[in-house]
């Protein structure tokens, strides 16, 4: 048998499957969802009573319905846990595949829209929290509901904004532009007022002493923001640029509310009349994390910019180089622009920034809000971590707080953690839609609770 030397020294790699193609485990994720969602189905229909009513209501629809009601707040159990957090994985691979062969962008813009969606979340979660939306609606503010209820607006932005102005993208010529900003701005402008009439309009009917004018004109300056926005984001896709700048706007429409109650409370369903506004935790709540953020752009944004000029994405392997040629000649590609810039430039790419600031702000809001302010916490697994930090004090004859720092200090440690991993993580090139939805659950988590607990504080409800 002869053997061929110079194969042995320098292997051949296969290279990245094509990105229309799926993976094994990707297949096997898309085919359990058919069979769950096929299995659902038939179990609602043949065996109803077991199904819904024994076994999905009380887990599931009955916390929401509790958490909408007058007494709100209803925890997590340990079961809705899992099941939440097993579907959301499971949502991750497989929206990442489809994503990848739909050609979906997964660029930095994606990722701000994205972080512009998720802070929206937050805004509305505090209005129901404040008891504004009616009865008929309140659910569509609770967890999980709110996130599949923003999903399809987020969807049917999108694909409208696709629709009417993606045949335009990469026109650069002025009157390219008029025609997108047109289009655009009187789609989204519709679909504004729609997400107005639908969820704030019926809201102003169940609290007739308050006078809603400022908040009206909340549609005003949601629609300057939408402008503004898509006069800011002139060569963006028409996707991403959509789906940005209605975020936007309908987060500044939201905070506007905020501010109308701030001014004129309402009575709540539980018989509260909050008129206590309490400014100085946003200080320490979003400060800090802002702070963080800063130094780490800092730190990340020259080798960034410097990424940029080579055309590569920080993180991001070559096309059709997999992950294991990468690693297997590491000398080879050692000197390579995405090998040692990438980790400086992870710093300052809003994925990291995100994550961090998401995950402090989640951290301080809950240190401050239990330690301080005489909220409780809901997740069965953080609720551990703080009372576990009780025992501590406890133990050291502490008498401040519940053991709320405990939980701050852990989601210290887990940026680290993020930060270290992330730097020194690289994709392949069809992987990145896998790596831009992990960041997105991660900040479903992390800043969504963390700015509802800090819009918590400081309207006191």
């Amino acid at each position: 048998m002869v053997v061929n030397e110079d194969a042995l020294e320098h292997p051949v790699f296969p290279p990245p499957l094509p990105d229309d193609a799926y993976t094994a485990a990707e297949k096997a994720v898309i085919w359990t969802a058919l069979a769950l969602a096929l299995g659902l189905l038939a179990g609602l229909v043949l065996a109803f009573d077991t199904v819904w009513t024994e076994t999905l209501r009380p887990i599931i629809w009955e916390p929401v319905v509790k958490d909408a009601g007058a007494a709100g707040d209803a925890g997590y159990t340990p079961q809705n846990t899992a099941i939440y957090t097993l579907s959301m994985l499971g949502s991750v691979v497989l929206l990442q595949a489809l994503f990848r062969k739909w050609k979906l962008p997964s660029d930095e813009r994606m990722v701000l829209a994205l972080i512009a969606w998720v802070c929206l979340a937050p805004v509305l979660r505090v209005l129901e929290d404040a008891d504004f939306f009616s009865s008929s609606t309140d659910v569509l503010f609770i967890s999980p509901i709110i996130h599949l209820h923003l999903a399809g607006w987020l969807v049917g932005v999108a694909t409208l904004s696709h629709i009417l102005a993606g045949r335009l993208d990469g026109l650069a010529s002025d009157r390219a532009e008029e025609q997108r900003k047109t289009l655009l701005f009187g789609m989204l402008f519709g679909v504004l007022l729609a997400h107005w009439w639908w969820l704030y309009r019926p809201a102003y009917e169940g609290h007739e002493t308050v006078d809603f004018t400022l908040a009206t004109w909340g549609l005003v300056l949601a629609s300057m923001a939408l402008f503004a926005t898509l006069v800011q984001t002139r060569a963006w896709p028409a996707l991403t640029r959509g789906l940005v700048a209605f975020a936007n706007a309908a987060v500044t429409l939201g905070l506007v509310h905020w501010l109308q109650f701030a001014l004129t409370p309402w009575a709540q369903e539980s018989g509260k009349m909050s008129g206590d506004i309490t400014l100085w935790p946003a200080l320490v709540v979003l400060g800090l994390p802002g702070l963080v953020c800063a130094l780490l752009y800092r730190a990340g944004k020259d080798d960034a910019r410097q990424l940029q000029l080579t055309g590569f994405t920080a993180g991001v392997l070559p096309p059709d180089i997999s992950l294991k040629q990468w690693e297997s000649e590491e000398e080879v590609w050692m000197d390579h622009p995405v090998e040692f810039l990438s980790n400086k430039a992870l710093l300052a790419h809003p994925m990291v920034l995100g994550m961090v600031f998401g995950q402090l702000c989640d951290g301080f809001a809950t240190m401050m809000g239990i330690d301080m302010f005489g909220y409780g916490e809901k997740h069965p697994v953080s609720d551990s971590v703080i009372q576990f930090g009780g025992t501590i004090n406890e133990a050291l004859g502490i008498g401040w707080g519940e053991g709320a720092w405990l939980f701050a200090l852990v989601k210290a440690a887990l940026v680290g953690l993020i930060v270290w991993l992330f730097v020194q993580m690289r994709v392949e090139h069809r992987q990145q839609h896998f790596r831009l939805l992990i960041v997105l659950a991660v900040l479903i988590v992390g800043l969504a609770p963390g700015l509802r607990d800090i819009g918590r504080l400081m309207l006191g409800v």
